[in-house]
């Protein structure tokens, strides 16, 4: 990579024929010659390379940027971008593409490329060791790459071009392509952790993008300042015009997806509009979320209103759906005030308000990772009902698993998750037996505890009634007048019905008694 700057003499005798003093001559003395290419050059040249120091301070900059959007804080994230040095291999390829030296675009490129590798080896190691893995409004900001990433990119680029030529700033300047690039490479690295697909795969695509950008900007920019003028001048159009075609490629599909984001963005206020004048003039939406990734979207929103415009979640999904001309699953939380009680009542419901917000998205973010784990099943799998704070999953057939192992997965999860309602329906299979001691009819004990765990699976496959063995058939007896078989019977009824499932008679069995789930007429 060793050029020389054009002198006046080095141009064509038809252009140094030409009287007046043209812009174009202008920019090749005053501007072009004004730089020090060679100079520029060997500075890139040293910044591009692979070093143990590169690598070093490109991992440790994504360690802090995954933190920062692990804990949603910006500052953080702009305390990686301050210490990335992401800037100078980027530059050597889009300094080696203008000079055509393959040779440095390759040796930049490696560099780049096992940099980024590092960086999103240890952004997911980051997060596997993190207690907080959830998905934060930092992190999904970096998954949907459209036109205005594009543009944020290729201002930096050229930003960081300039600064790099004329020796000023260039160091403040690497912090804005730090911007384009580190927390993308972040959330690459928590994607690929937390196997989160979409949020893996838009983060590269904006990571990608990003980096053509500011490749192909600081090539563009090269170029008019002198770098690579020894081509012929059909080799400069040719690269010219590979170089917009490739910018007209990616901008078609990021111009595509800005418009999709305008459109959800003005979907948003017209479900913010409707639900503002179902409640009337006196309420205040303060939290209003879109799905746009299930089917049907799902619009979850918490209310301020008065207690006399107190709705039917029924009648306000279905006066959205039509006003919006499309299938939704609405949740709203009505946190409901007596204009009587004044700033009072509107500070507590705000109060309200907030809390509700939380509990409804983070908080059902961590009890559906909670009951997908405690399942066996994927998170797609788990219906969630944030509004009644209930999460339902069926549980996938274990190895060596009977129903108590689920009764007591259940068991812990209800008590992870304060609050929540939490239901596992386990697999179909024989309920336990209860087992008797010899010659008595006390229900206590395992026997206790496989009669409740009969009724549980009983409520949980929504099977009404149980018949119970030796349970007689019309008006039960009293129990000093009944036999053995009978009273095991009678005891077991009773804690059948005290968990709302009727108890039917059956033959009796001897001392160990199982359930059965009565025949479908």
């Amino acid at each position: 990579m060793n050029e020389a700057p054009m002198t006046e003499t080095d141009r064509p005798p038809r252009e140094r024929a030409r009287g007046g003093v043209s812009l174009a001559r202008w920019w090749r003395l005053k501007v072009i010659g004004s730089v020090d290419h060679q100079k520029v050059i060997d500075r890139i040249v040293d910044e591009s390379g692979l070093t143990a120091r590169y690598l070093f301070m490109t991992t440790m900059s994504a360690g802090i940027a995954v933190l920062g959007l692990l804990l949603s804080s910006p500052a953080v994230v702009i305390g990686a971008m301050l210490i990335s040095p992401l800037m100078g291999p980027i530059l050597g390829v889009g300094f080696g593409l203008a000079l055509f030296e393959f040779d440095e675009v390759k040796r930049a490129l490696t560099a780049f490329l096992l940099g980024s590798l590092a960086a999103v080896l240890f952004t997911a190691l980051i997060v596997l060791a993190s207690p907080l893995q959830a998905t934060t409004a930092e992190i999904l900001a970096r998954t949907r790459p459209n036109l205005f990433d594009l543009l944020v990119a290729l201002f930096a680029a050229l930003a960081g071009t300039f600064a790099i030529i004329r020796g000023r700033g260039e160091a403040i300047v690497g912090v804005a392509i730090a911007t384009a690039l580190m927390p993308p490479l972040a959330v690459v690295g928590y994607g690929l952790a937390t196997w989160n697909l979409p949020v893996l795969t838009g983060s590269l695509a904006l990571f990608g993008t990003n980096f053509f950008t500011i490749a192909l900007a600081s090539t563009v920019l090269a170029r008019l300042y002198g770098f690579g003028h020894h081509l012929t001048h059909k080799q400069t159009l040719l690269q010219t015009g590979i170089l917009l075609a490739a910018f007209v490629a990616m901008s078609v599909p990021l111009a595509f997806a800005l418009g999709q984001i305008a459109r959800e963005a003005l979907f948003v206020n017209q479900v913010r509009s409707t639900l503002s004048e179902s409640f009337g003039p006196d309420s205040r939406v303060t939290q209003l979320e879109v799905d746009f990734h299930k089917t049907p979207w799902a619009v979850r929103s918490v209310v301020i209103a008065p207690r006399t415009e107190a709705q039917s979640s029924v009648a306000l999904q279905s006066n959205l759906q039509r006003r919006l001309g499309r299938e939704l699953e609405l949740h709203v939380n009505q946190i409901l005030i007596d204009p009587a009680q004044g700033n009072a009542g509107q500070r507590a419901a705000l109060e309200r308000a907030n809390a509700a917000a939380v509990d409804g998205d983070g908080r059902a973010e961590e009890v559906a990772d909670l009951v997908a784990v405690a399942a066996g099943v994927s998170r797609e799998n788990i219906t969630l009902d944030r509004e009644r704070q209930r999460a339902v999953a069926a549980a996938v057939p274990l190895a060596g698993a009977d129903l108590a192992t689920y009764y007591a997965l259940e068991q812990r999860a209800t008590a992870a998750a304060e609050g929540w309602t939490i239901e596992i329906v386990p697999p179909a299979g024989p309920l336990p037996q209860i087992a008797f001691a010899d010659g008595g009819d006390a229900l206590e004990g395992p026997a206790r505890a496989a009669a409740l765990q009969s009724a549980w699976a009983a409520r949980r496959w929504n099977v009404p009634a149980l018949r119970v063995p030796g349970l007689p058939a019309g008006e039960r007896p009293a129990i000093e007048n009944a036999s053995l078989s009978v009273r095991r019977a009678l005891a077991i009824a009773a804690v059948l019905e005290a968990q709302r499932v009727r108890a039917l008679p059956a033959p009796a069995s001897g001392s160990n008694v199982r359930l059965a789930i009565p025949e479908m007429p």
